[in-house]
């Protein structure tokens, strides 16, 4: 008789750990953040693709994920239905991003520890506030864990040099335009040959908003013409410490006492008009 091999609930453990991370980390990242206007979502995804790893929930809630896209879309789908019935039975305003993620956070963790497989997925549950703190930022990953992040958060491969890029340049109040080319620096700071940046094209991201100006459904996409207007734009000009002397402060004119201002000259026919 064959005898079966014993391995302690850790070792299986941390192998379907181990199972997870790896191949979590091989795919695209995504990056999420607060702006002056909303959330933004900014996603590396292959040209020309119609898979969205973006997507809506709710009317301030979105849903961004990376990993096996199977997988993380059911779950998306079941979001979905259980804010809309939420919704449904009892009011919009109860649906939040809290609850989609401790449902979430539920299966994740009985998936992982009930099948032999567990879901090879990181999620990203934002909900839109009325201003940037009160922004929420929920991070699910296979396991069932969930954290509450603060502002911004990175998932996918080289999720932690992402985030490290985003919070050295990351401010809440920030306009969208600065927002995306934040992101978009930092989605490129990594994964060409070597670990050195790349340029990443407008056909390479998907990128969403949550605009917390909107009432009601608050979610959409920037694609084509917008976002390569986005991208192209020249950032804004930081206020410069020295500014220009002001007029009372001119140098005074050749012959003028110290501490004394040259008299006006007296108008004219085309100083007055007439």
């Amino acid at each position: 008789m064959a005898m079966q091999f014993y391995a302690s609930p850790e070792q299986i453990m941390r192998d379907r750990s181990e199972f997870a991370r790896k191949n979590i980390a091989r795919g695209r990242p995504v990056a999420v953040l607060s702006y002056e206007g909303g959330v933004l979502f900014v996603a590396e995804t292959p040209p020309l693709t119609t898979l969205h790893k973006v997507s809506e929930i709710y009317d301030r809630i979105g849903f961004a994920a990376v990993g096996r896209y199977n997988e993380f879309e059911n779950l998306r789908a079941a979001g979905v239905r259980m804010a809309d019935l939420r919704g449904y039975s009892y009011d919009r305003r109860d649906v939040t991003a809290r609850a989609l993620a401790n449902a979430y956070a539920q299966t994740l963790g009985a998936i992982f520890s009930e099948q032999g497989k567990p879901f090879e997925v990181e999620l990203c549950v934002a909900e839109v506030g009325a201003t940037p703190e009160q922004d929420e930022f929920y991070r699910l990953t296979y396991d069932g864990s969930v954290q509450d992040e603060p502002n911004f958060m990175a998932m996918g491969g080289h999720a932690d040099t992402i985030a490290a890029g985003l919070r050295a340049g990351h401010r809440p109040d920030m306009p969208l335009a600065d927002a995306l080319r934040l992101a978009v620096s930092a989605l490129g700071s990594v994964g060409a040959e070597g670990g050195q940046p790349r340029t990443l094209a407008a056909d390479q991201l998907e990128v969403a908003v949550l605009d917390r100006r909107r009432s009601g459904r608050t979610f959409r996409r920037i694609t084509g013409a917008a976002l390569t207007s986005l991208l192209e734009s020249a950032p804004a000009a930081a206020p410069s410490s020295e500014a220009a002397p002001a007029a009372s402060e001119a140098p005074p004119e050749p012959g003028t006492p110290a501490g004394e201002t040259p008299p006006e000259p007296s108008p004219t026919r085309d100083d007055t008009g007439a």
